[in-house]
């Protein structure tokens, strides 16, 4: 398999050119690529230090390059033939000023700002998720923007874990045990909040084969227990009008991503607003 060497650098934490980079690159999968992120760039000087360090690591073979320095002098340091280079925000935010007839900032690291300015807000809700993780003060949960619920090992955890870290949003999860399952009825704090509740299901083999690695053998694994678990679940879902996201070989952000959306929640397209219920 070829091998590659990428470099993600940036005048700031270098974050943006990683995820960018990583997302182009990700798109060919016969290749393995040896990746470094060198953020802080902020001096020609430095730049010609990190160029050569570049070139010495790659040892003759051209390495690839994304950048997002704002700095033109820092940024030009790394325009060499001696690697292939992709100036990630350059064409784009020079179109941009040409369709909106204004000047960008060209401030290293704004993004980055924007995400300190809304700090406590996630913080908010990662200590909600963690404190009303798995079934954890019911009591509160009119306070929660999205519930996720389901049987054993269908993932409420760190989806709901990803939705407070990347979306913001205050999210609970709570487990479907024997005792409700068998009840045949949600708890009361669960029925009251039911237009913000989602659940989590997958197929009976799926969620056996999670289970058994865990715990192998057992009863709690077996496939014959997984349907019953399931099935039950779906009547309760069905029954209280509960929209459900299936779980099985999904991504937990494509997974977060669903449940916010059947939730009825969306990002208002201005600048700096926050997730707002549709409607």
């Amino acid at each position: 398999m070829e091998t590659r060497n990428v470099f993600y650098i940036s005048g700031s934490t270098a974050i943006l050119a990683e995820d960018m980079g990583r997302a182009l690159l990700a798109q060919f999968r016969d290749i393995r690529f040896r990746e470094e992120r060198i953020p802080f760039i902020q001096t020609v000087e430095q730049a010609k230090q990190i160029l050569q360090r570049i070139l010495d690591q790659s040892k003759g073979e051209k390495p690839l390059v994304f950048c997002t320095i704002m700095d033109q002098a820092t940024r030009d340091v790394f325009n060499d033939n001696r690697l292939i280079y992709f100036d990630i925000f350059l064409q784009t935010l020079e179109r941009l000023e040409d369709i909106l007839q204004t000047k960008a900032r060209r401030e290293p690291g704004y993004s980055r700002h924007f995400t300190i300015s809304r700090m406590n807000k996630r913080v908010d809700a990662i200590h909600f998720s963690l404190d009303h993780d798995d079934g954890t003060k019911t009591k509160e949960y009119d306070k929660a923007e999205i519930i996720l619920v389901g049987v054993s090992r269908t993932g409420k955890t760190p989806v709901s874990i990803y939705i407070a870290t990347h979306m913001e949003l205050k999210a609970a999860n709570f487990p479907l045990t024997a005792d409700h399952l068998n009840d045949h009825e949600l708890p009361k704090d669960l029925v009251r909040n039911r237009k913000r509740v989602i659940g989590l299901t997958s197929s009976p083999r799926y969620l056996h084969d999670i289970r058994e690695k865990r715990y192998p053998g057992s009863s709690y694994a077996s496939l014959q227990n997984c349907t019953k678990e399931l099935q039950q679940a779906r009547q309760l879902f069905t029954r209280h009008g509960i929209k459900v996201v299936n779980v099985e070989g999904r991504s937990i952000e494509e997974l977060a991503v669903q449940a916010v959306q059947h939730v009825g929640m969306k990002k208002n397209h201005q600048r700096g607003s926050r997730l707002k219920p549709l409607g």
